[in-house]
């Protein structure tokens, strides 16, 4: 989603022909400071920003999925009419990030999709490297991509009311922001960012989100079992999830204040014994027992600056537009690594900035 415009707060990877982008040196920010007794600030790099490869801009990157040790994709949400394409990337923990490859995603009759009709948000790289799942928000939709041409080859059922009114009862650009995957494949996550019309928002201004669990195989179908409650802050929107394990996802709320900046929280959500709200009409009058709870892992204004530079006002030079969430593997000292990315939707006041913290959850 495009958080430029004000929101008041309280593949075979295709194309390795074209050269890596070269990151240079002077990109990076060293970290090496305390988040929130839970997490670790390790670095950043502004490598990507404004750059370009075989000839299409490297902005507007909405998803970050890890595929194999070093190696990440990267999903460009809707830039103006350029294609709907994946970035393949080389990733580390320093960090340090570099453009390997461009997919271009396509119809099924095999031209591409573009920013004009495909909103892509969330992304899953399924266990095999072949496809990938992509959300576009405008719909919204799931849908399976072929990583060899790019080419969609299947899409997910989405039960009728969480289409955008008047098909259905979500509201326009507030849809299918975030997908995750379970370690095993089994199951999916895709997470609204903004509430169902008879969900709405409670009287401290936290909206009533839902979460769509979805089962099934890696490559083939899935469909959908359950549905989460899940309230963001006051004022905040659920923008990214990762899975933990069984019982845990995290889960990332974004916001942007005019003249302020951006508000970056990550929780750690517990999703234990969960309560299925599927058959709810509404969760307006739904006991607070029945919401998901979460816990505040860090709040990225509370991260090291780092020699972060911004081009717009923020409480942290660090905070920009965050839209990728990514969790990795175990780090010495029984850490986990999780990246996020910003998205600079394209725009001379935001950035492409790549983040590497050291989580314990």
């Amino acid at each position: 989603m495009r958080w430029q415009t004000p929101i008041v707060a309280t593949v075979v990877l295709a194309a390795l022909t074209t050269s890596l982008t070269v990151v240079p040196a002077s990109a990076h920010g060293s970290g090496g400071g305390s988040c929130s007794p839970d997490a670790r600030f390790l670095g950043f790099t502004d490598s990507l920003d404004k750059t370009t490869y075989d000839g299409q801009p490297v902005a507007g990157l909405s998803a970050l999925n890890l595929t194999r040790p070093g190696h990440a994709l990267a999903l460009v949400d809707n830039v103006g009419t350029t294609p709907a394409r994946v970035f393949g990337l080389t990733i580390d923990s320093k960090p340090r990030t570099a453009v390997e490859s461009m997919t271009t995603l396509r119809r099924p009759d095999g031209t591409p999709y573009t920013g004009a009709d495909f909103d892509g948000e969330g992304l899953v790289a399924e266990r095999g490297g072949r496809t990938i799942l992509a959300t576009s928000e405008r719909e919204p939709s799931i849908r399976r991509f072929r990583l060899s041409d790019g080419k969609q080859v299947d899409s997910l059922p989405v039960p009728p009311r969480f289409q955008v009114a008047p098909a259905g009862e979500a509201t326009a650009n507030a849809t299918f922001e975030s997908l995750a995957v379970s370690p095993d494949g089994r199951s999916l996550f895709a997470g609204m960012e903004g509430p169902l019309a008879p969900d709405g928002t409670d009287a401290d201004g936290r909206t009533r989100n839902r979460i769509i669990r979805y089962a099934g195989l890696p490559g083939r179908g899935y469909y959908p079992v359950a549905q989460y409650a899940y309230k963001p802050d006051p004022g905040l929107a659920l923008v990214e999830l990762a899975v933990v394990n069984r019982d845990e996802l995290i889960s990332m709320e974004r916001t942007y204040t005019p003249g302020v900046g951006n508000t970056i929280r990550v929780f750690t959500v517990s999703i234990q014994h969960a309560t299925d709200v599927t058959a709810r009409t509404s969760l307006a009058d739904a006991p607070e027992q029945v919401f998901l709870k979460k816990k505040l892992l860090f709040d990225l204004v509370n991260c090291p600056p780092s020699g972060a530079i911004a081009k717009q006002p923020q409480p942290n030079p660090l905070l920009d537009n965050v839209e990728a969430l990514a969790l990795g593997g175990h780090l010495p000292g029984g850490r986990r690594q999780l990246y996020l990315m910003s998205d600079d939707n394209n725009g001379a006041t935001q950035i492409t900035r790549l983040y590497s913290l050291a989580v314990k959850v």
